[in-house]
């Protein structure tokens, strides 16, 4: 229960506000490697691409590696909380339902990192995409099949 509770004091003072830039992570429960399956993955960027054309999100950079994802992202409406509940909620729906058995589960939470103006956007995209090379999963980052980037990178 202490971890719990020092769980909720970490996001005491934290806000989420329109024009910020996040990046976030989250992960799948148990750390399951669900995403090894491409197709699943897939659910979890169309509901990510849907979040993005509804216009909550400017999605600049993601991966979706075997068991979490990294997102980085403007949040341009809704909470932050309120938008992870919407990916989580809605992704774990549309796996579960296309494999009509509960599949995917996330784990409670997130963590999130509010990017401050004098970070370089393109070097956090390049340290979101390049996870699955540092992971060991390809060589190349065209080797994976579940990641994309408003920039192109070298």
């Amino acid at each position: 229960m202490q971890q719990l509770k020092h769980a909720r004091s970490l996001r005491v003072g934290r806000f989420s506000q329109p024009g910020t830039v996040y990046l976030v992570t989250t992960v799948v429960k148990d750390r399951l490697p669900i995403f090894s399956d491409v197709q699943i993955g897939r659910r979890v960027v169309t509901e990510m691409e849907r979040l993005h054309s509804s216009n909550c999100v400017r999605s600049m950079a993601w991966v979706v590696m075997p068991d979490h994802l990294h997102w980085l992202f403007e949040l341009k409406s809704e909470s932050l909380p309120t938008l992870m509940q919407a990916l989580k909620g809605r992704s774990a729906f549309e796996v579960n339902k296309a494999h009509d058995a509960k599949i995917l589960t996330w784990q409670k939470g997130y963590h999130d990192h509010s990017v401050r103006a004098e970070e370089d956007l393109v070097e956090m995209a390049r340290y979101v995409v390049n996870n699955p090379i540092r992971a060991g999963l390809v060589r190349q980052r065209d080797e994976y099949p579940l990641w994309s980037c408003e920039w192109l990178l070298e």
